[in-house]
């Protein structure tokens, strides 16, 4: 399927995945229109989009407050569900608040797609998470589901929704499980939306990188782009044969490897071992590597970025746009949300 002419929707645009997925959906010719209420904390920056400013629809509207826009729900061909909050740290430490982004708004989402668009395509971004601590490398779909923090919890009652309401034939959803993605238009500046974020956050303002735990942990990095390539594939088959993948990238790295690679490629010092901090032991899974078999058989997705490549054109892009998303008087931003976030509050919506 093409997505020439077509009107797609894409939750949580303003973001670093959604951002990249609605270029490359402009790119495509599709007709996109970008819903995204800008939450404190998760990540939404205007500028991401701004190479495709007058060519999308750009909605300032919560998803948890769909009838703001349900005519846009109503004749979306494709919609792309990316909003919510990633953050486990965030999760952990205001719930209530994670369980108002990531269930609550996605079940009225949900019930409001059901009602104004039934049958439609979903691409729900879920994340490897829900797995918890494996009990096998790689992961693969059929492992047990055994989230450690409330991020992770949330985020599966979110998967569910879709999955159930895809069985009773009311929305035709698939989600991906995404493992850690990284590339151009991560919020550098929001604190604890990830290692790699952190990482390049800290080299970028010419700091060592600290390594919790051992640094053996093992990942799977996975690059933006070859992300948005998994979406647009889930989007456009026309009969899915699964309605869950997991998105891994290509090689399995220690945390300690990443840090050595990504301190090479900037001219910073060597990496540090740290203990873990306070709180934080709790929810690391130890190592986690994907099994993306199943969605390579089916859809024909495999990785295609290298680590090393990937953060190469990472690294590109904020030395073109630093200013865009570093903010040179605060390097290393706390990671405590102001308790006003138990209220849902939203930031400033601000137009490119």
């Amino acid at each position: 399927m093409s997505y020439k002419k077509r009107k797609v929707l894409v939750t949580g645009g303003l973001g670093f995945i959604g951002s990249n997925l609605s270029l490359r959906l402009v790119e495509e010719g599709a007709r996109v229109t970008i819903v995204d209420s800008a939450e404190t904390g998760c990540g939404a920056n205007p500028f991401n989009i701004e190479p495709v400013r007058d060519r999308v629809t750009l909605l300032p509207f919560d998803i948890g407050e769909p009838e703001s826009f349900h005519d846009e729900v109503g004749q979306a061909e494709v919609i792309f569900n990316l909003a919510g909050e990633i953050s486990h740290v965030h999760g952990m430490e205001l719930p209530e608040r994670d369980l108002a982004i990531n269930t609550l708004a996605q079940l009225r989402f949900l019930l409001a797609c059901r009602d104004h668009r039934p049958g439609v395509r979903i691409i729900y971004a879920g994340t490897r998470q829900v797995y918890g601590v494996p009990e096998y490398l790689p992961v693969d779909e059929s492992h047990p589901v055994q989230p450690v923090d409330f991020n992770g919890v949330h985020k599966y009652a979110a998967t569910m929704y879709h999955l159930m309401l895809s069985a009773g034939g009311e929305m035709d959803a698939v989600v991906l499980r995404l493992t850690n993605v990284y590339g151009p238009r991560m919020a550098l500046d929001v604190p604890c939306q990830g290692f790699l974020s952190t990482f390049l956050r800290r080299l970028l303002h010419g700091q060592t990188l600290e390594v919790f735990g051992d640094g053996r942990q093992l990942r799977d990095p996975v690059f933006v782009d070859d992300v948005v390539d998994a979406m647009l594939a889930a989007g456009a088959v026309p009969r899915l044969a699964s309605r869950s993948y997991n998105v891994g990238g290509p090689a399995a790295l220690s945390l300690m490897e990443m840090a050595e690679i990504m301190s090479r490629e900037t001219g910073v010092g060597p990496p540090a071992l740290r203990p873990f901090p306070e709180g934080r032991k709790t929810i690391d899974i130890g190592s986690y590597y994907t099994d993306a078999s199943l969605i390579e058989a089916e859809l024909g997705w495999r990785p295609k970025t290298t680590f090393e490549s990937g953060l190469r054109r990472t690294l590109a892009y904020y030395a073109q746009h630093r200013a865009r998303y570093l903010d040179v008087d605060s390097p290393n931003p706390h990671c405590k949300l102001d308790h006003a976030e138990k209220g849902r509050r939203k930031m400033v919506f601000a137009a490119v």
